[in-house]
């Protein structure tokens, strides 16, 4: 396909601002309309997540367009789940017994303003803000904007459009409501809301608690986590019901019941957030929801990538991730020289939605596993052979949680259908008893237990198989 096409790319967004990069670098002549302002310019977070959780699969998206140092420049490492019990207290849960992998918080406007920037470097890459697109033509590849500077209405046309512009796309509502394809869209909520509060730096510019993990004061129905920030302050971000429990979004309506509940669920959180009441009552409550969808694409003229295309919960920590390796994913399938557009979409669909959908799932599972399984000792127990496994067969042995986050070759599907079926294995045996106290094993008997799981995981695998085939 010519170069010289041009794209119109509708948000510019982590996916669509990485996707203009990638784009441009490639040659071709990109166009990417925002409705919000530069956030160059204007700080817009206005409650969204400050801060994010970039893993290996981001990251290979970041090798993909040249600048993972830069990237890296922002990043602040997390090795494991620092958990807060009721009593107030602590212990580290390392999300690997490998000690090379570990997750990074970064800031969302940073990484955003960056691949602007990088973007922008590109003579063929143009990114205008404040365009809001009302609607788009998909069967005459055209797109009509709203211009809030001067409020006006325009028409942009393109021999290819991609929307990037999040869970509530535009273009995935003009595909729904013209009713011109058959077109499949699910929206789910969880019962569970969100609200960002804060935790300060000290006055000399320190972390108040430990700065390399992530935080989680898991509540069984509820959670509060938080992420570090590069300037001493932590991100915390709420989780609760809107009506369900003693306490719940709904009934948290004054300063004093605020503060008996975090008095009372979350008191070392509290002490070290003197703000809390001042952030509780100016930040939104939001939802958590998740968006599947098909197709993608209709024909060779448009293609939804990224949240438009699959939104997820925050549970796993890889919506980001998720969109960037789209973007890696669908250079993968331009690198294919196909004949037309229309076949570039097809095969990039084809590939990448049973991957997208297994992520959204595993995220909800994660969502049950953070707010109570990672204070039940069957877990803990869980996660402490896991650990022992990987630190002492680090070829030999990867957890759910490492082929999804530290695996980028490992396909999402794969993670899913692998990791759950070594969970099974080692539940199994952890309820029937069946493995001695890990603490005191020698790698050998390690090694023997390493083997048993394998057994166990291939003979649930085999059954799996087996059923999809009764199906």
């Amino acid at each position: 396909m010519p170069k010289q096409q041009n794209i119109l790319i509708i948000g510019a967004g982590l996916c669509g601002s990485l996707l203009a990069l990638r784009l441009g670098q490639r040659g071709y002549h990109v166009s990417v309309y925002e409705k919000r302002p530069d956030l160059r310019k204007v700080d817009i977070s206005a409650g969204r997540s400050i801060n994010l959780a970039f893993s290996n699969r981001g990251n290979k998206a970041m090798k993909l367009v040249g600048i993972e140092s830069k990237v890296e420049a922002l990043c602040i490492p997390m090795n494991g789940r620092m958990i807060h019990d009721a009593s107030g207290q602590t212990f580290l849960s390392n999300y690997s017994g490998r000690d090379h992998e570990y997750i990074n918080s970064i800031s969302r406007g940073a990484l955003n303003a960056l691949l602007l920037d990088e973007a922008e470097k590109h003579e063929n890459v143009s990114i205008y803000f404040n365009k809001k697109c009302k609607s788009v033509d998909f069967k005459h590849t055209t797109a009509l904007f709203k211009d809030y500077d001067t409020t006006s209405e325009f028409v942009e046309d393109a021999d290819v459009i991609i929307a990037t512009d999040g869970a509530g796309s535009a273009m995935r509502k003009s595909y729904y409501l013209g009713k011109q394809f058959l077109f499949s869209f699910s929206q789910d909520y969880l019962t569970h809301g969100y609200k960002e509060l804060s935790i300060l730096p000290k006055e000399n510019g320190d972390y108040k608690t430990y700065k390399n993990a992530l935080h989680i004061w898991p509540r069984g129905s509820f959670m509060l986590i938080a992420l570090p920030n590069l300037d001493g302050s932590f991100t915390v971000t709420l989780f609760l019901s809107y009506q369900e429990g003693k306490y719940n979004f709904n009934n948290l309506t004054t300063p004093e019941v605020v503060l008996e509940f975090f008095q009372k669920e979350f008191p070392d959180a509290l002490m070290l957030m003197p703000n809390l009441v001042e952030d509780f009552f100016s930040n939104p409550t939001s939802p958590l929801g998740t968006v599947k969808c098909s197709p993608w694409h209709y024909k060779g003229n448009t293609l939804l990538m990224g949240d438009a295309a699959h939104a997820i919960v925050p549970f796993y920590g890889q919506g980001m991730n998720a969109s960037f390796e789209d973007v890696v994913e669908f250079d993968a399938v331009l690198d294919k020289n196909l004949e037309c557009w229309e076949a570039v979409f097809k095969t990039y669909e084809s590939i990448r939605k049973k991957n997208t959908d297994a992520i959204a799932d595993l995220a909800i599972d994660n969502f049950h596993e953070m707010k109570n399984h990672v204070a039940n000792p069957m877990f803990k127990e869980k996660r402490k052979l896991e650990m022992a496994l990987e630190h002492h067969f680090p070829n030999a042995y990867s957890s759910k949680y490492a082929l999804v986050t530290f695996n980028e070759h490992v396909s999402y599907h794969e993670a899913m259908t692998k990791g759950r079926a070594q969970d099974k294995a080692i539940l199994n045996m952890i309820a029937d008893n069946h493995l001695p106290n890990i603490s005191n094993l020698t790698k050998n008997e390690l090694e023997d237990i390493l083997k048993r799981v394998q057994q166990k995981t291939n003979a649930i695998l085999e059954d799996d198989r087996i059923a999809r085939l009764k199906q």
